[in-house]
């Protein structure tokens, strides 16, 4: 799952920061998180940071959540899952062509992240996949049911279209679906590691070149 916020508010653009209403808070303080997280990862990622970031005292985010753990369950579930959704999810649900909706995701976010430079940082999802899952089992439920959500759309949206008759009739929809979902992982792993927006383009690509063979 890629990084930008185009439609999702961040505290960086939250304009009321003199607010007190909890909900207005409790928000603020977990787009200050996951900007924080993605950054610095989960581990690093410092919550005296977050509290400057957010406008807000210790006191105020400690109200909200029961310690940087909670914060980071709190981040996967109402960030980053809906971050998912909306991404990538989605257009998926109400489509019966969907290879042409894959392949506009993976051209269109790829060079999203490129351009505004969060490709650098890699996948705030991923990122926490391979920082926390081995350490942490509530981590590791939560992601892991986010990447279960997102094959199962990716193989329910191609059954759609092998029925409708737009995709190959051939095609293992569940195979698909893991292959998209761990390209995905990858090529912002790539960009992460080799700090290449080219090598993720070529790569996003090669993945739209194999999803063309999947038309009927």
């Amino acid at each position: 799952m890629t990084v930008s916020l185009d439609n999702v508010p961040t505290g960086r653009y939250y304009t009321d920061v003199a607010t007190r209403a909890p909900a207005a808070t409790r928000r603020k303080i977990l787009e200050a998180a996951f900007a924080e997280f993605h950054l610095h990862g989960f581990q690093g990622g410092s919550v005296n940071r977050i509290v400057d970031a957010a406008k807000i005292t210790k006191g105020a985010l400690f109200h909200h959540f029961d310690g940087k753990q909670g914060l980071g369950c709190a981040v996967v579930d109402e960030i980053i899952g809906p971050l998912l959704e909306q991404r990538w999810l989605e257009a998926l649900r109400h489509t019966y062509d969907p290879i042409p909706e894959l392949q506009r995701a993976f051209r269109q976010h790829i060079r999203t992240d490129v351009d505004c430079g969060s490709s650098a940082q890699g996948c705030p999802l991923n990122n926490l996949a391979q920082e926390m899952s081995p350490l942490d089992e509530g981590f590791q439920r939560r992601i892991d049911a986010l990447y279960c959500e997102w094959r199962k759309v990716i193989a329910e949206a191609l059954e759609a279209g092998m029925q409708a008759g737009t995709v190959k009739r051939d095609v293992s929809p569940t195979d698909v679906a893991a292959l998209i979902v761990s390209a995905q992982m990858g090529i912002w792993g790539t960009g992460k590691s080799s700090q290449s927006g080219d090598l993720m383009v070529q790569a996003g690509e090669a993945v739209c070149h194999y999803l063309e063979s999947l038309r009927a």
